[in-house]
């Protein structure tokens, strides 16, 4: 949890109030401010820096011009994983994370983030984006370590016009397109903490699918000689080219761009097979196509423009190396996997060390060196005469395949094993999360049980087969039911809702929760069966949920007691043919 106001506004002061030339603060230099910007499913070669001449991307190509790119930069092959290793700086499956959605995304609560570490220093914290590492609180961004959330917290959301997003604890619907808007309330956010050092951390949502993009971007790619998913992937990159020369103009406009970091990264490689430098593999691999992104960083009192690491970096290094470049410690004691690499943006002198940076999802680990990567099946690639991992050489490097085999075999016993072997192939992932769903703390009262966090049972199904931003549906019988694990926390009242649609003629189904010997019973009505949304999709949805708008049906309060247990909703009469679709049920602890 972060400290309360009062404690954070001392804290400012006092940081403020620290005399020039003091250890803390360089001489003549204020504590920086630091923005972060993660591309979503980007890969390497959706940028013109790389090289891609169908896409143009100057603004964030100017991050590496005035800046440093580092050259040789790794990620995770999804979503989650590398926001949980950008955060803390360690490897994810030693911070709990075990996939991208049903609750595998959530950090554990014994991890501290990088922005736990700039609200101790006094600096104001804010996310506007896609959150990805829990949805619930104490996994929410507010409680680590961000004082201002903006976006949604699963891995990727249906509507990308007119969303509805949470804003802290409440949910609204916005206007224009997803990206848009979440660079709007960053720039908001800069705007306001203009006078004191802040963190802003912006997670786009693009070029992730769905395949939705302003018919502006879209127009520019119709002569294009792509297949549609490249020519929209590329447009929605344009986009967000736009929105990071937004960010960008603001801190000059308003005199912070010489006193701010800047860094720019992608979370793993391209969502499709496109243009990516001749690279093998694209996301969900790990391949160097699948796991190398751009990272552009950007700080002129310390990174001279035009500078060019060529040594191995990561997601990893980005906590220890933003901390030291604002001067400020870290939150935790659990080591670090990542690395400073402020001298390195800093000087092309001086001796760096040889490191290993290791892969993995699923089981299947690779491990990258300066030189050479052996990828998941044990095969040797020289990744400076062979980028695209052509033609293996173990057999003419026998010594360097054991040694980086054995190394490959070490990591995973010692990282793997912390979550009791649970990425290996012989012991399948369960389908939802074994840690119970948190529910009802005071600092947060409100909680949101998604369908994409919950079970179904019997008939009902998800929406989708991918689980984020899905909803239950085909709830027909009695034996039908939807289960979420919860823990609840505070003994108290609890009123409940249930985001839901259902035909007129199937409205009057008698619907009841329970939680332990807790029970609510509540009647769907009126009957609400609203189109599904026509204006999302620049190109057709494939396996997605399709997006309608939800009613809220309140079901009114009930008493719970703490305590684990699964939280059960089923229906006790079934009128018509169907009971409804259900997004998702909240609670609000009212006392």
């Amino acid at each position: 949890m972060h400290p309360p106001k009062a404690l954070r506004f001392l804290l400012w002061l006092w940081l403020a109030l620290v005399p020039e030339g003091s250890p803390l603060v360089a001489a003549g230099q204020s504590r920086p401010n630091v923005v972060v910007l993660l591309a979503d499913d980007a890969g390497w070669g959706d940028y013109s820096r790389s090289g891609n001449p169908h896409v143009a991307t100057p603004r964030i190509d100017s991050i590496a011009a005035s800046g440093a790119s580092l050259e040789r930069f790794y990620v995770c092959p999804y979503c989650s994983p590398t926001r949980a290793e950008f955060l803390t700086g360690r490897y994810y499956p030693r911070t709990g994370v075990r996939g991208v959605d049903t609750g595998r995304e959530r950090l554990n609560l014994s991890e501290k983030t990088i922005a736990d570490a700039f609200q101790a220093a006094g600096y104001a914290t804010g996310v506007f984006g896609k959150w990805h590492n829990g949805a619930q609180w104490p996994y929410h961004p507010m409680a680590r370590g961000f004082d201002e959330f903006f976006g949604y917290t699963t891995g990727h959301w249906g509507e990308y016009f007119n969303p509805a997003l949470e804003r802290q604890d409440k949910v609204e619907r916005t206007a224009g397109y997803i990206v848009d808007a979440c660079t709007e309330r960053a720039l908001d956010f800069i705007k306001r903490n203009k006078e004191r050092p802040f963190f802003c951390y912006i997670p786009f949502t693009t070029p992730h699918i769905p395949w939705a993009v302003p018919s502006e971007y879209w127009e520019r790619f119709k002569d294009k000689p792509l297949p549609d998913t490249a020519r929209c992937a590329l447009a929605m990159m344009e986009n967000q080219d736009w929105n990071v020369g937004r960010i960008l103009d603001q801190l000059r406009e308003l005199g912070l761009e010489q006193n701010t970091v800047v860094v720019y990264f992608s979370d793993n490689g391209p969502n499709t097979l496109r243009w990516n430098g001749g690279m093998k593999g694209i996301k969900g691999s790990t391949d160097e196509g699948g796991v190398r992104s751009v990272c552009y960083l950007k700080y002129p009192p310390k990174i001279p423009g035009g500078r060019v690491v060529e040594k191995i970096a990561s997601g990893l290094d980005l906590l220890p190396t933003l901390t030291a470049l604002a001067g400020i410690g870290r939150v935790g004691e659990l080591p670090l996997d990542g690395v400073d690499l402020s001298p390195l943006l800093a000087s092309e002198g001086g001796a760096w060390p040889e490191r290993m940076l290791f892969s993995t999802r699923a089981g299947l680990v690779s491990v990258r060196t300066q030189t050479h990567r052996m990828d998941a099946e044990g095969n040797l690639f020289d990744m400076v005469q062979d980028p695209g991992q052509r033609t293996p050489i173990q057999a003419k490097e026998p010594e360097l395949a054991r040694r980086l085999g054995e190394a490959v075999a070490a990591w995973r016993k010692e990282v793997l094993g912390e979550v009791g072997g649970a990425a290996s192939p012989k012991k399948p992932l369960p389908a939802v999360d074994q840690r119970w769903i948190p529910v009802g703390y005071r600092e947060f009262p409100v909680t949101r049980l998604a369908a994409g966090d919950g079970r179904p049972e019997g008939g009902v199904r998800r929406s989708s087969p991918f689980p984020n931003c899905s909803y239950f549906t085909q709830w027909k019988s009695a034996k039908d039911r939807m289960v979420w694990l919860v823990e609840v926390h505070t003994s108290g009242r609890y009123r409940v809702s249930v985001d839901y649609t259902c035909p007129e003629a199937d409205a009057g189904s008698r619907v009841q929760l329970a939680f332990g010997q807790a029970r609510l019973a509540g009647v769907v009505s009126p009957g609400w069966d609203p189109p599904f949304s026509r204006n999302q999709d620049t190109l057709p949805r494939g396996a997605e949920s399709p997006m309608k708008e939800f009613r809220r049906l309140e079901l009114g309060s009930v008493e719970l007691e703490a305590g684990q247990g699964p939280l059960e909703l089923k229906a006790t009469e079934i009128p018509g043919n169907m009971v409804m679709d259900v997004f998702q049920v909240t609670l609000t602890l009212e006392r």
